[in-house]
């Protein structure tokens, strides 16, 4: 079994589509009600409300007008930005979505994810569940590692940003 097969056989993965696109989750954030940098925060909002749905509710939002992100709800008001992947799954599909035939630029980074995976605000406030989505459990643990969250500018200093040790899709180095 190749490196490839191995991963995808014993880590969670994420797919979406007919096509089976998708890969290994490498890369988190997460984010509360009590915490200033989550969109929660201020409570529920049209944009937000996504977020106070039922666990494995995604929340998917525009950031800075550019890029789509991906979230899954874990608890009403909480759910976690998933950060990056390693691509296992369609990687033709995201080479084309992604125009670039470089798999570490598939998915590094939420924007790049849900580009490569095709995910866009139809798809807020879908179980992360059912289909289109697939979401499986890691059947093994695997080594994370912890740091700040990137990219906010309240409540920096959480540790609440989570990567698979020694990915080489993780979005930044962790420090």
């Amino acid at each position: 079994m190749d490196k490839t097969r191995a991963i995808e056989a014993d880590a969670g993965l994420l797919c979406r589509g007919l096509a089976g696109v998708g890969g290994v989750i490498v890369e988190t954030e997460a984010y509360t009600t009590d915490d200033a940098a989550s969109h929660s925060f201020r409570g529920m909002t049209p944009r937000n409300a996504a977020m106070f749905e039922a666990p494995g509710t995604a929340y998917v939002y525009r950031s800075y007008g550019l890029h789509w992100c991906l979230n899954a709800v874990c608890l009403p008001g909480s759910a976690v930005l998933l950060r990056a992947l390693a691509p296992t799954a369609g990687l033709e599909l995201m080479a084309a979505r992604r125009r670039t035939d470089a798999p570490r630029l598939f998915a590094t980074g939420p924007g790049r994810l849900c580009a490569a995976l095709g995910i866009d605000i139809t798809h807020n406030g879908q179980s992360m569940l059912d289909p289109p989505f697939c979401l499986r459990v890691p059947s093994d643990t695997s080594e994370v590692v912890t740091g700040v969250r990137i990219g906010i500018s309240r409540d920096v200093d959480r540790p609440w940003r989570f990567g698979l040790s020694g990915s080489p899709f993780l979005s930044r180095k962790f420090t």
